[in-house]
């Protein structure tokens, strides 16, 4: 099971960039540029509110849940 971001898809359709959207939420770029390309192992919660904030839109918006083909034991 994997959590994916489309950050970038949604950053796009709203006209932001990523230095932008790190000033005006006050994460570092270089940790947001991590989220971005779906490198970190972690996402806060006050960081995805102030991402979704900032961006007008829902966590499902900037998330997305894809299943392991094989089944768990």
């Amino acid at each position: 099971m994997a959590i994916h971001l489309t950050l970038e898809a949604v950053m796009e359709q709203r006209g932001i960039g990523l230095t932008e959207l790190s000033d005006r939420i006050g994460l570092r770029t270089v940790d947001l540029s991590t989220l971005n390309k779906e490198e970190a192992e972690a996402l806060r919660f006050s960081t995805l509110n102030a991402i979704c904030d900032v961006l007008d839109c829902q966590p499902g918006d900037i998330l997305t849940f894809v299943r392991d083909e094989e089944p768990r034991l």
